[in-house]
């Protein structure tokens, strides 16, 4: 997988920009808030319809611009694809594959992938459940159609039933609707535990192995998939999951409209990483728990490779600057194969070890 060739307009402080890519290594240098980060926003967009960055559509549209375009150039699957963008702010966007309209997201990411690897991702370990759920999410949304869109419905009900425990004491006739929705986050939570459980499998295999190599065999780096307390295997056949999960929700019935909140179901779900059986939330050193953040993200990227047969694209965000001699070693011995963006404040020897291509951002311009 490779992206060729990138368009962008009136895209965050890009007003007109094209520029074409090495199917290896793309160094893209500059000082801060030139731009750098915004192509890489792009790139990843174009994957998966979303902005690792924006909570909205409208964040990427140029101030002085009432609509934005990103055009993108890609091979993948031993086909040439075009996909295009189309983002406005008074109106719902416009996806297209070939010049065909796409119905989702979800159909960009049968295209091509991405593994985008921040600074703030250094620290996954240290947050909450939720950074957690959703470094799982945004892997299998480009592994499996119908996680997608399980976990799409599975939201939809999930703010329903909310707003239901929310508003019912001003309103009880609410309640009668409130089984629907505990059906529904029931079906598709079931789909959710089960995809989550395989891959928190193949996660914790690949993670650890590369935990092992970039800690020169000192830690052992364990994960384990969190979910609902009576859910016994999660692997176990979706029906007898969605069974366990109804359980779950009847036992805690009382407690929901209590407490106004939902309090049963996998949008609670957690990985527990471990660091030489000790607890790396808690315990981790700033180098361990980098360590850990680093093997997983690569772990991503080689679950992507083994499932769709080709590298997903790699986007590494001001990364290396963030890490000592031996991780970047590390990182820089890992990524050949496949195509890799790499942002940084200066020009450095990275094409040189990698082979490939330099570009210079300065005020949303590409040198």
């Amino acid at each position: 997988m490779r992206v060729n060739e990138l368009t962008l307009r009136d895209f965050r402080n890009y007003q007109e920009q094209t520029v074409s890519f090495d199917p290896r290594c793309n160094v893209i240098f500059g000082e801060n808030a030139e731009g750098k980060t915004n192509l890489l926003e792009a790139v990843v967009y174009l994957a998966c319809g979303k902005s690792p960055r924006a909570r909205r559509d409208q964040e990427l549209i140029r101030f002085e611009a009432d609509s934005a375009s990103l055009t993108g150039n890609v091979f993948s699957r031993e086909r040439d694809f075009q996909i295009r963008a189309d983002l406005f702010r008074g109106r719902r966007r416009k996806l297209t594959v070939n010049g065909v309209a796409a119905k989702s997201a979800a159909a960009l990411n049968q295209v091509y992938q991405t593994v985008f690897f921040c600074p703030d991702d250094l620290y996954l370990i240290r947050e909450g459940a939720a950074a957690r759920r959703k470094f799982m999410d945004t892997a299998l949304c480009q592994l499996r159609p119908r996680y997608a869109a399980a976990l799409a419905e599975y939201n939809r009900a999930y703010e329903h039933k909310t707003r239901i425990l929310r508003d019912w004491e001003e309103h009880p006739a609410l309640l009668d609707t409130l089984p629907e929705f505990n059906e529904q986050m029931i079906r598709y939570g079931a789909v959710l535990i089960h995809y989550r459980a395989q891959y928190a499998r193949r996660l914790a295999e690949y993670a650890a192995a590369n935990h092992l190599e970039c800690s020169g065999g000192r830690e052992r780096l364990d994960i384990a998939y969190q979910t609902v307390s009576a859910v016994t295997d999660p692997m176990a056949e979706q029906g007898q999951v969605a069974e366990q999960l109804r359980s779950h929700m009847n036992a805690h019935a009382e407690a929901e409209r209590a407490s106004r909140l939902c309090l049963s179901g996998p949008h609670k779900d957690d990985l527990l990483v471990r660091i030489n059986d000790q607890e790396a939330k808690t315990y981790s050193s700033q180098g361990q728990t980098r360590t850990a953040a680093l093997s997983m993200k690569l772990a991503e990227r080689e679950i992507l490779k083994n499932t769709s047969g080709e590298y997903p694209v790699l986007l590494l965000d001001d990364v290396l600057s963030e890490l000592d001699p031996r991780r970047q070693e590390f990182v820089l011995n890992r990524i050949a194969g496949g195509q890799v963006f790499i942002t940084c404040c200066e020009d450095d020897r990275l094409p040189q070890l990698l082979g490939g291509k330099v570009f210079h951002v300065k005020q949303g311009a590409i040198g």
